[in-house]
Parts: structure tokens; sequence; C-alpha cells
């Protein structure tokens, strides 16, 4: 069925196209038995006026500006994808602007093409020092939320370093001492929170980290960092990477040289990608829940453009999934 126009409502009505649109708008110079006839004609035709009709009569901005980062890793686009939702869900719309966040110029052209146009608040997925920089460097006359910064339940940097500290303890307790490590980017907050929690962790059982590489998150960094390996690094009994991808071009590398995974190598992995099961083995890893991230830095800051403290959402904790990549020793 048609949905009615604003002109069935003025014809109904019995009065111009405009004046219904002005009603609509909150114009207050209406006669009132002019407003009588257009509110009845609205009622009888159940029409429902757009979103931006609505925002315009209520003076609501319903627009956030995101500063979107690392859109080509799981993690960053599950984060956007949350947010997303969350948004629609609160009657809001994102204006996503995408940039490189090891990039000042990148960062701070994003910024200004996200505060050209009228929004309520902006949320930066801030995984780099050059993000964050940029934007403590710049006033903003609307509220802000930075992912990196993001405290209480929402602790997204602990929820990282927590990361690190279960891919560790899992390894630890099947007995592995003598471990690798395949790092993200360090100018990535994330991979260095990841790094710190494991090595807390090894360090505090008595274990070494032999040796650590840095890969860029992609499977092909994964391989590159075994194949960096001389015979003797190769001699640790586990790897543990920041990222699954990283961890499947590890594993993938490993088994195309020769050696069994989990037997004589055990691979764990960060983030649970949806392959990671369907692998042969299947990749052991610690499932994040990037969804609830982008959910919950979307509620925060809407509290803080509604200045109401009261809102509902959390992320979801780390949890380990072990697999068959990895096994006691």
């Amino acid at each position: 069925m048609k949905q009615p126009t604003i002109y069935d409502v003025a014809r109904l009505a019995g009065v111009s196209h405009q004046t219904v649109t002005r009603y609509l708008h909150g114009f207050e110079g209406i006669r009132p038995a002019t407003k009588m006839r257009v509110e009845a004609a609205l009622e009888e035709l159940e029409y429902r006026p757009n979103a931006a009709a609505r925002d315009l009569r209520s003076q609501r901005n319903n627009r956030l500006g995101v500063l979107a980062h690392g859109l080509d890793q799981p993690g960053p686009a599950r984060v956007i994808a949350g947010a997303t939702a969350a948004a629609r869900n609160r009657g809001y719309v994102l204006d996503i602007v995408s940039m490189d966040g090891d990039d000042t110029t990148s960062v701070d052209e994003a910024l200004s093409v996200v505060t050209e146009h009228q929004i309520a608040g902006i949320l930066a997925t801030a995984q780099t020092d050059a993000i964050l920089e940029t934007l403590q460097s710049r006033t903003m006359g609307v509220p802000i939320v930075i992912d990196v910064k993001v405290t209480s339940s929402g602790d997204t940097e602990g929820i990282n370093e927590r990361s690190g500290m279960m891919a560790a303890q899992h390894l630890i307790d099947l007995g592995h001492r003598r471990i690798g490590y395949v790092s993200g980017p360090m100018s990535w907050f994330a991979a260095q929170s990841r790094m710190t929690g494991f090595d807390a962790v090894v360090s505090a059982h008595g274990g070494e980290v032999v040796w650590r590489r840095s890969g860029d998150w992609s499977p092909d960094s994964g391989q590159a960092a075994w194949s960096s390996l001389s015979e003797e690094e190769r001699g640790v009994t586990a790897i543990a990477a920041a990222n699954d991808n990283m961890a499947i071009g590890v594993m993938s590398a490993a088994v195309r040289g020769g050696w069994n995974v989990p037997g004589d190598l055990s691979v764990v992995g960060t983030d649970d990608i949806p392959v990671a099961r369907f692998l042969l083995p299947s990749l052991s890893t610690v499932a994040l829940d990037f969804e609830s991230e982008g959910r919950y830095l979307v509620d925060t800051l809407i509290a803080r453009i509604t200045r109401d403290a009261e809102f509902a959402s959390s992320v979801t904790a780390p949890q380990l999934t072990p697999r068959e990549s990895t096994r006691a020793i």
C-alpha cells in the first residue's frame, strides 16, 4: 500500500502542502482551526513524517560523525557494524569517514570532513598515537568518544590486555614455557596491550618469550614471521599471534615446512574470526565481541549528548575458545 504524502494530507485538510510542511517543522503561526484540520488529516491517513522532518520539528540532530581506522581488518569493521546497529536502534545515523591512522594529515582531513556537517557528536576508533594526538589537539564543539579512552565496564584497552593474558594462560596451562609471539603493528594500542598482557602472564609463570616478530594483522605477515625464524627459534613449543589472521599465516607456513600442528607446535590466535573453527586443525583463539564494543561506544556518546548517565550496554569480556591447534606437552 502506498504511503501517504504531505500532498495527500494537504488535499484532505483543504490546505496547501506548504502549510502541512510548516506544521511538521513546528511553525507556530498557523491558525488554530487550520492546525486542527491538518492534525485530523494526519491522523486519518496515519501519516508518519520522516526522520528529517521529526528532527527539524524537535530541533534534534540525529547524526553522529565516525572517524574509522582499519576497516580492512575484522576487528575495527565489526566495531563499526555494532555501532551502526546501536545507532539505528537509538534513532541515530552514522556519517562514517575512513582514514589512515598512521598519517596525521589523513586524520586531520577526516576530522575536517566530519565537522563540515551538523553532527551531534563524534565517535573515533582511535588505535594509534597519530589519531589520539590529532583529536586531542582540536577543540570540539560536540561530545566526543575515543575508543581507546573508554573506561569502566567498557574498558577496551583492558579487554585487549586481558585477551593477551588469556592466550598466554592457555599455553602455560598446557605446559608450554618456551613460546614465540607475533604482535600486531606496534603503532596500534591494541597490539601494545595484547603483547603487554601476554608477556606478563608468561613471565609470572617462569616461562620465556623466546622471540617476537611484528606483523601487520595479515596472514602474509604471519607467514613471513615464521619464514624469518632461525632453526633455533623454531625450537619453541608454541606460538601466539595477536590476531587470528597472523596465527593462520604462521600455522600454514609451519605445516608446509613439515611441522605438525599441534604435535610439534601449538598455535593460538585472538579475535575468533568465523573461519577459525573450520580450519584443519581448527584454531584455538580468544574470542572478542567487537560488536558489543561498538554498541557501548555509541551508547556512551549518546549518553553524553543527551546528558543521560543511564545506559544499559557494556562490552562483553574476552572468552578463551580452545580448539585443535593447541595441546598439552
